[in-house]
């Protein structure tokens, strides 16, 4: 068995660790891939020649390079029981706010919670693209990733449309209070994730630190809700409910984009 560290410059979230599983999917010599998203470095295991790896590597145009190659002894690569059973608890809390956020949103006429919900399920599709495909075939992970993608930008792409119409039509103002309540209870959930992930055993390793960066973003966002909800009563205007769900949205459609890269 060989040890093969790359290094990988384009590698800073989930949606590239899956296109690259992906592109290496298939490659019978490869015992385990191990990321490591927060330094871009991918080690891989393997037998035989890396010749075959090393290419498709970089033909991902991720800025993918061979650091070095070495002998090792090591032979188990078991996933983590754990592990998996806290990323599907992060997938359970991630999805269960997009329907409350969603709802409240709706019913408030915030376009940021809205807009924070989407965000909330761009999360679990990369975390249930992640687990669902785990012992399936390359074909599924395509029609999932694709699936995905598409269904995101059409909802991104309702968004967009609708902040237009709010903004140059005569709209009322959102419900600040439920903006600000319901944002408050996504940032505790957010928090909830990181202090599980934190306690983790595992948080040293790539998946957790991807997940933990992930979560973080998320954290920046309900503050910009609860920002854009605090100006809404301030300014007495829609405006800032408005430009906070157009810069989640665009984050939502980098996202859709990102997971299309997996179903190619």
């Amino acid at each position: 068995m060989e040890k093969t560290i790359f290094e990988i410059t384009k590698m800073d979230c989930p949606s590239e660790e899956n296109l690259i599983r992906m592109k290496l999917d298939g490659i019978s010599s490869i015992a385990n891939l191990d990321f490591d998203i927060p330094n871009r470095k991918l080690t891989i295991f393997h037998s035989g020649e890396i010749d075959q790896i090393e290419k498709s590597v970089i033909e991902l145009n991720l800025g993918g390079k061979k650091i070095s190659t070495e002998e090792t002894d090591q032979l188990d690569f078991e996933e983590n029981t754990n592990q998996k059973k806290l990323l599907w608890t992060v997938l359970a809390i991630n999805f269960a706010f997009f329907i409350i956020e969603m709802a409240t949103g709706l019913i408030s006429k915030s376009m940021g919670l809205v807009a924070d919900s989407l965000d909330m399920l761009a999360d679990s599709f990369v975390y249930g693209i992640s687990l669902f495909a785990v012992g399936g075939t390359l074909i599924r992970k395509k029609r999932i990733s694709k699936l995905a993608g598409y269904f995101q930008i059409a909802l991104a792409i309702i968004g967009f449309v609708e902040i237009l119409r709010r903004f140059f039509g005569n709209e009322k103002l959102p419900d600040f209070t439920t903006m600000i309540i319901v944002s408050i209870f996504a940032l505790i959930a957010n928090g909830i994730c990181l202090y599980l992930m934190q306690k983790s055993k595992s948080k040293e390793e790539a998946h957790m630190k991807a997940s933990m960066i992930f979560t973080s973003n998320d954290v920046i966002i309900n503050l910009g809700v609860i920002t854009a909800g605090i100006l809404v009563n301030w300014l007495n205007s829609g405006k800032p409910d408005l430009i906070i769900g157009t810069i989640v949205f665009v984050l939502v459609i980098q996202g859709a984009f990102r997971i299309l890269k997996l179903s190619k």
